[in-house]
């Protein structure tokens, strides 16, 4: 999942609102480009990755899964490997606090952007419907204390528990996803994403819903325009457990991941953690 994931963020970052004829020439597989205007180098991941990094290292954890816990892991994630991608405005925020107890004292919650859905598909793993929306809202809630903000973080974690627990088909996901969270879920997306939350699991949701390999999936994430690196981390996350999408994802993307500290071979390795958690 993690893997898979961070292909995609690190894909979709070439492309996160580039020009549609960028997108034409570029969005073939062939290899991670370099973003036109953001200084990203190709193969390197973002804050998508990044943070649910996190949230996977805090559910192998086994800690009591508590706000001071996820800020805790947040922080840490970050000045351990600090770069580029989050906004402006909370990478300074990062900077700035020292410990989880000033992190939820002063971050401002308000927001219905993709940031709380973005890191929250590692959260399917947890073994029950309930305790997937539970543990979605609280760590939605410290940054994205909005209905859309904590809908589409519910959203994105129950997509992956979905496919992870074989609850059904995939052309069927978008009606499950209406049965337990508020949303029009099962319509699909059409025209480029906004940086809204419920805007890119929609999109994330129609991509899955209508391909049968990951090649295809992370192409036609791409092809909404858009904030398409947060489309394609949620997607691929959770097209990675169904056994419906072909995992044929080509090598020179795995290959060209970043393998730095917290590059491909960490993350196939807490990747392998965090599929432990499964429950049988």
């Amino acid at each position: 999942m993690l893997l898979e994931l961070a292909i995609g963020d690190a894909y979709g970052a070439g492309f996160e609102f580039a020009p549609e004829q960028t997108i034409e020439l570029y969005n073939n597989l062939h290899g991670y480009l370099k973003h036109p205007f953001h200084d990203i180098s190709p193969g390197c991941y973002t804050d998508d990755t990044q943070m649910s990094l996190a949230i996977a290292e805090a559910i192998v954890s086994q800690e009591p899964w508590t706000p001071e816990l996820l800020a805790r892991k947040f922080i840490a994630a970050f000045h351990r490997d600090r770069r580029l991608g989050y906004s402006r405005k909370f990478y300074n925020f990062l900077l700035q606090v020292q410990d989880e107890t000033e992190f939820l004292a002063k971050i401002n919650s308000a927001s219905d952007r993709s940031g709380a859905a973005m890191r929250a598909t590692p959260i399917g793993i947890f073994p029950s419907i309930k305790k997937v929306i539970e543990n979605a809202t609280i760590q939605a809630a410290i940054t994205h204390n909005t209905a859309d903000g904590i809908n589409a973080a519910r959203a994105a974690a129950l997509m992956s528990h979905y496919f992870i627990y074989q609850l059904g088909f995939k052309q069927d996901l978008g009606n499950f996803l209406e049965t337990h969270i508020a949303g029009q879920w099962s319509i699909p997306w059409q025209g480029k994403v906004t940086l809204t939350g419920v805007v890119c699991v929609r999109a994330a949701i129609t991509a899955v819903m209508r391909n049968d390999s990951m090649s295809q999936l992370l192409q036609d994430c791409i092809a909404f325009s858009g904030d398409v690196d947060t489309v394609a981390s949620i997607a691929l996350a959770a097209g990675s457990c169904s056994s419906e999408i072909a995992q044929d994802l080509p090598d020179n993307l795995v290959q060209g991941l970043e393998n730095l500290y917290y590059g491909r071979d960490y993350i196939r390795e807490l990747d392998q953690q965090l599929m432990n958690c499964i429950v049988k």
